[in-house]
């Protein structure tokens, strides 16, 4: 599961990669090309905290 969900990621970063040097020269894209793989990367992160904490307390790892 965790292999597909990094493959996923990668798809979506491999044609960000690809333009970003090609938007840093533009004035008006700068922010935004930065921003939406930010934001991107941090809801990435955030839902695999979610699943790491949901798993532990479906095997009865945490303390209560």
């Amino acid at each position: 599961m965790l292999f597909i969900l990094f493959d996923i990621e990668v798809v979506f970063m491999y044609p960000w990669a690809v333009i970003y040097k090609e938007m840093l020269q533009q004035e008006a894209t700068r922010n935004m090309i930065l921003g939406s793989m930010v934001s991107f990367l941090g809801i990435l992160f955030v839902g695999l905290y979610l699943r790491r904490e949901e798993a532990g307390v479906l095997t009865g790892s945490r303390d209560a």
